[in-house]
């Protein structure tokens, strides 16, 4: 499948700022199941500087500088990405129990591997330690715990933890922010797809199975015989969880599905505070107000 990504963030301020520097992750990455053919800024007012670059993660990353007084901001990313689905990896290759993958970042130091698999387990053990909004704690490992049998399949462990999260919690974006503690959203069972997504790293990493958060967008489908909405689409998250001889699996915990070819990936990293959409520092401005609109439409199958 093609997609048209548009994606328009509008800050309003009271006074004016004088000088604005902002990063911005919000350019499709490039990967075996998709591929962005091209993508651009609009951003108003001109930047002074601008630059685009790879951060730490390989996410695609630009910097720009503001540097003339302006009461709006208006910054809008728009790409065009083929999703190539495909088969699923996972059917290609034998499972290994959960015991084999925690075991195998355990002691894979003692191991003769390939320079590819030395560089893929070097990339994935950071994913296996606590990050700024994802710590390991005994309530997550025991609520976890009932996914974790005895000698099961990895896949099926994670397939049953997405399960058991989508069924658990309700999705409510009223009750949390961007700020609210991993525990507490495990306490009153509700939150939004970042907070599912960092549970379940937060339950995988607690057994020693690495995991990463992924961003990006979901094509959303109007009801039968209903119009076509431009602008409602909204960012998602979900997380994948690395095999051995397979690689990362991606998983939906807020929609209880493996990414197929509806999901488009922007970024990943340890959690959300690595891949945050638009960020920066603003100098003056006073109070200020954010929108954000997201478009994604479909444009025709892509040819693999």
């Amino acid at each position: 499948m093609k997609y048209r990504i548009t994606h328009t963030t509008t800050y309003n301020y009271s006074q004016a700022v004088g000088l604005c520097q902002n990063q911005a992750r919000l350019q499709p990455r490039n990967f075996w199941r998709q591929y962005c053919g091209h993508s651009h800024f609009e951003i108003e007012p001109t930047p002074k500087d601008y630059r685009e670059l790879l951060d730490y993660f390989g996410n695609r990353l630009a910097y720009f500088a503001i540097q003339q007084p302006h009461k709006q901001l208006v910054v809008t990313a728009i790409s065009e990405v083929s999703l190539f689905p495909g088969r699923q990896r996972h059917e290609l290759l034998p499972q290994s129990t959960w015991q084999q993958v925690r075991d195998y970042f355990q002691e894979s130091s003692g191991q003769e591997l390939s320079k590819q698999q030395t560089q893929a387990l070097l990339e994935a053990r950071q994913y296996i330690l606590d990050s700024p909004m994802v710590t390991a704690t005994p309530d997550l490992a025991d609520y976890a715990r009932p996914s974790f049998q005895a000698d099961r399949p990895l896949l099926e462990v994670v397939t049953d933890l997405m399960q058991r999260i989508y069924s658990d919690f309700t999705y409510d974006p009223a009750s949390t922010t961007i700020a609210t503690p991993l525990l507490e959203v495990l306490a009153q069972r509700r939150g939004v797809c970042q907070d599912f997504a960092h549970l379940a790293i937060g339950c995988l990493r607690s057994f020693g199975i690495p995991a990463r958060y992924v961003s990006g967008y979901l094509e959303t489908v109007p009801a039968l015989g209903k119009p076509r909405l431009v602008g409602v689409d909204a960012s998602h998250a979900w997380f994948a969880v690395y095999i051995p001889d397979i690689g990362w699996l991606d998983f939906d915990p807020t929609n209880n599905k493996m990414p197929h070819d509806q999901h488009i990936t922007l970024a990943w990293g340890r959690d959300y505070a690595d891949v945050t959409p638009l960020k920066g520092i603003a100098f003056g401005g006073g109070q200020h107000s954010l929108s954000v609109s997201v478009d994604v439409l479909r444009l025709h199958s892509a040819v693999s």
